[in-house]
C-alpha cells in the first residue's frame, strides 16, 4: 500500500489492513500498519516511523516538526509531540 501526502490521492485514514505504508513518490518504506492508530485528524496517524532513516524531520517555529520522505524529500505532514495514544508519544 502507498502513503499519499496532502497533495492528493487516497489518504488511508480508515484503512487498517496489515502492511507497509510507502512514499507515493519513490516507494521508500515509511510506516508499518502496527504503528497506525485511530485519531480525530482527517489524516492517517502513526506513533513511529519504520526506521530511523524512513523520514527526515525539520523543526518548525510553532513546535511541530515538518516530516519528509527520507529518500526523496516528498512532504508527508508533521510530527506532533505528546499527541499519540500513550502519554508522551508522538503522532505522525
Amino acid at each position: 500500500m502507498s502513503f499519499c501526502s496532502f497533495s492528493g490521492g487516497e489518504v488511508y485514514k480508515d484503512h487498517f489492513e496489515s502492511g507497509m505504508y510507502v512514499c507515493a513518490e519513490c516507494g521508500h518504506k515509511l510506516f508499518s500498519s502496527r504503528s497506525k492508530f485511530e485519531h480525530s485528524s482527517p489524516w492517517p496517524a502513526f506513533t513511529e516511523t519504520l526506521h530511523e532513516n524512513s523520514v527526515s524531520k525539520h523543526q518548525e517555529r510553532w513546535g511541530a516538526a515538518k516530516v519528509k520522505c527520507g529518500k526523496c524529500g516528498n512532504g508527508l505532514g508533521h510530527e506532533f509531540l505528546n499527541d499519540g495514544p500513550k502519554h508522551g508519544a508522538s503522532r505522525f
